[in-house]
């Protein structure tokens, strides 16, 4: 049994790029989508991330978070390119819940940058060089 709850994902999923596309974000154009994957148990997550670039995903170095209640947790993004179509969105939902459930680590969901005219823009290093984007993240979680 799955601790995500795949339907709250595809309306999160619907919600955020219906979000984006009213804020103006350029729907013609590929985004740069960063889903995050979560978990304590590093070996895990490091297979995890195997299986999120066998499946496509270019996948980040996993990092070492230090939460606030002072427990460890450990994390990667599994990011691709693509334009703001919803079934798509939600198939990579998918393959990327089976991989968080099949290695007992967490789906924490995606973010993008915001794409247009009216954009902020940061480089990847976020060191506020412009470049033409805007991280853009509907979870409140």
């Amino acid at each position: 049994m799955s601790q995500h709850d795949t339907n709250e994902w595809y309306e999160f999923n619907e919600e955020t790029i219906e979000a984006l596309t009213l804020d103006g974000s350029d729907t013609s154009l590929p985004h740069t989508i960063e889903h995050h994957i979560a978990g304590n148990d590093f070996d895990a997550l490091e297979k995890a991330a195997l299986d999120a670039f066998k499946a496509g995903f270019e996948v980040t170095d996993a990092e070492e978070l230090i939460l606030d209640d002072g427990g460890t947790v450990f994390c990667f993004d599994a990011i691709v390119e693509k334009k703001l179509d919803l079934e798509a969105f939600n198939a990579d939902s998918d393959k990327l819940i089976a991989i968080a459930d099949k290695h007992k680590v967490y789906y924490d969901g995606w973010g993008t940058y915001f794409l247009g005219e009216d954009a902020i823009e940061y480089d990847d290093a976020d060191d506020g060089v412009d470049d033409g984007a805007e991280y853009y993240n509907d979870d409140e979680d």
